[in-house]
């Protein structure tokens, strides 16, 4: 067995599963009945999800379908940020888009965490937008996964690599 253990905290969004969601939040938006003559529309607009509508409500409920879409395909709440409908022309626009990767900022509050809460001998590395989590014992591992599960983070991560 090897001298020490280790994973990978990352935060990342399957781009297919997102774009399935998508296309059938539109599919979904052109056939209901509610949505009828309402202009609603909502697709990919670069690396950005563009909603629109005639009114500020029915963007909003557009947007509220493809949410239902995103979690049935498992893609969490926490990986899509989604602006205020504002408006643009004779019609209400969002924009929102899927976060991928940790920030600096939030790098460090989980590494802190890891440090104070976690076991002694864990050690946690920023490696550009992931940590990688590092301990001779596999059972700290387990504690800082089960740590980091618990903890009210505004992100959306998965545990890879773990060795």
């Amino acid at each position: 067995m090897a001298d020490s253990s280790s994973f990978d905290v990352v935060s990342k969004v399957d781009h297919q599963e997102a774009d399935n969601a998508l296309n059938q939040a539109a599919k979904e938006v052109e056939q209901r009945y509610d949505f009828k003559n309402t202009d609603a529309s909502i697709a990919w607009s670069g690396e950005m999800i563009l909603v629109k509508a005639n009114s500020e409500e029915r963007a909003k409920a557009v947007l509220d379908v493809l949410q239902t879409k995103l979690i049935k395909r498992g893609i969490s709440m926490k990986s899509l940020d989604s602006g205020e409908p504002f408006p643009s022309g004779k019609e209400y626009r969002i924009e929102s888009t899927l976060k991928a990767g940790i920030d600096q900022e939030n790098a460090k509050k989980i590494t802190k965490m890891i440090r104070d809460e976690g076991p002694k001998n864990a050690k946690a590395q920023i490696q550009g937008d992931e940590l990688r989590v590092s301990s001779k014992s596999r059972d700290d591992l387990q504690e800082i996964i089960a740590l980091l599960r618990g903890a009210d983070l505004d992100l959306d991560l998965q545990f890879v690599n773990y060795r």
